[in-house]
C-alpha cells in the first residue's frame, strides 16, 4: 500500500480532535466497521475493495459535518487480507484528503511486548496514517512504549469495554499502591492516566453501557479524553454518557457504528439521507444533554 497524501509532522491527535469538537460542535465519533455481509446492495462492487470504499465514502459524505471522529475496525478489513487492507488505506487517505481537520483512530486494540509493538506502531502511525489506534494494557507501559513514544499520535487504553463479558476481568479487584482495593479497570485507568501518560497523549475506553463506571474513570483522569462505544445498537444512551463530561462540557468521543452507518431509510428516504438522520439524532441527542 501506498500512501497518497503527505501528513505534516506536527499533525496532533489530542488537538486536532479538542478543535474539532469545538468548531463542529460535537462529540460524535461514526464507527467505520463496514461489516461487508450488512452492505447494502447499491454498493457492492465486482471487488472487496471497491464495495467497501464505496460504501465508506457515501457515509463519510453523509457525515463529515456532524463528526469529532472516525474510527474504523480493523478487523472488517484484515478479514479480506489485501483487498480489505487497501480499502481502509483508501478510506483513511479520502478522509486525509477531503477532511483534514478530523482525526481519525484505528480500533486495533493491539497487545503484545514492545518489541513486537514497534512495527504495529508503524503499521498504524507511517502506513495507515491513522491519528489514534486503541491499545490492550494488559502486557503493561513498558510493552506498549512504542505507542507512547509517538508524542502527537494518540494511545486509548482499552479500561472498561462495552460488552456483558468485561465483569470477568474488568471487575476483579487487585490491591493498587496508590488507590488501595479496587477494580481492575480503576487500577488501568490511574496507570494509564497518572504513570503513562508522560507525553500528553493517552486516552481511555470506557463503554457507554456502564454509566457508573464511566463516572468513576472520570473522576480519576480529570480532563482526559474518553473514547466511549457502546451507543445505540449495544444500549448506551445519551444521557448516561455526558454525566461524565470533563470542566470543558467535552471530553468525550461518543461512538456509534452500526446504529448510523446501516441506517434504514423511511418512506422516501435514500440511504445516504437515512445516515445523515441517524448521525444528525445523535449529535443533538448528545449536545442536548450537555
Amino acid at each position: 500500500m501506498s500512501s497518497t497524501i503527505k501528513i505534516p509532522q506536527e499533525r496532533n491527535f489530542n488537538n486536532l480532535l479538542e478543535q474539532r469538537q469545538i468548531s463542529a460542535n460535537t462529540l460524535l465519533c461514526v464507527g467505520l466497521d463496514s461489516d461487508l455481509e450488512k452492505i447494502p446492495a447499491q454498493f457492492k462492487q465486482a471487488s472487496v475493495r471497491g464495495t467497501l470504499q464505496q460504501f465508506n465514502e457515501s457515509i463519510i459524505n453523509a457525515t463529515s459535518d456532524l463528526v469529532c471522529a472516525y474510527k474504523p475496525n480493523i478487523a472488517f478489513y484484515e478479514e479480506y487480507a489485501g483487498e480489505g487492507l487497501e480499502a481502509l488505506k483508501w478510506t483513511i487517505d479520502l478522509i486525509r484528503e477531503r477532511h483534514e481537520d478530523i482525526p481519525i483512530i484505528l480500533d486495533a486494540k493491539r497487545a503484545d511486548i514492545g518489541n513486537t509493538n514497534l512495527p504495529y506502531a508503524r503499521m498504524a502511525f507511517d502506513l495507515l496514517c491513522a491519528d489514534a489506534i486503541t491499545v490492550n494494557p494488559y502486557l503493561g507501559g513498558e510493552a506498549i512504549q512504542p505507542f507512547l513514544d509517538r508524542k502527537n499520535n494518540g494511545v486509548i487504553v482499552l479500561c472498561r469495554t462495552s460488552n456483558p463479558g468485561a465483569k470477568e476481568f474488568q471487575d476483579q479487584t487487585v490491591r493498587h499502591p496508590q488507590l488501595g482495593l479496587v477494580p481492575l479497570y480503576q487500577a488501568v485507568c490511574y496507570q494509564a492516566s497518572h504513570e503513562w501518560n508522560k507525553n500528553g497523549n493517552v486516552s481511555l475506553v470506557v463503554g457507554a453501557t456502564y454509566p457508573e463506571e464511566l463516572i468513576k474513570v472520570r473522576e480519576i483522569v480529570g480532563n482526559m479524553q474518553i473514547l466511549v462505544p457502546g451507543l445505540g445498537a449495544q444500549g448506551g444512551k445519551p444521557e448516561d454518557i455526558v454525566r461524565a463530561l470533563d470542566a470543558n462540557k467535552r471530553g468525550i468521543i461518543a461512538n456509534n457504528a452500526r446504529g448510523i452507518i446501516f441506517a434504514k431509510p423511511q418512506g422516501k428516504e435514500t440511504f445516504d439521507q437515512a445516515v445523515r438522520r441517524e448521525a444528525t439524532k445523535w449529535k443533538d441527542a448528545i449536545n442536548a444533554n450537555r
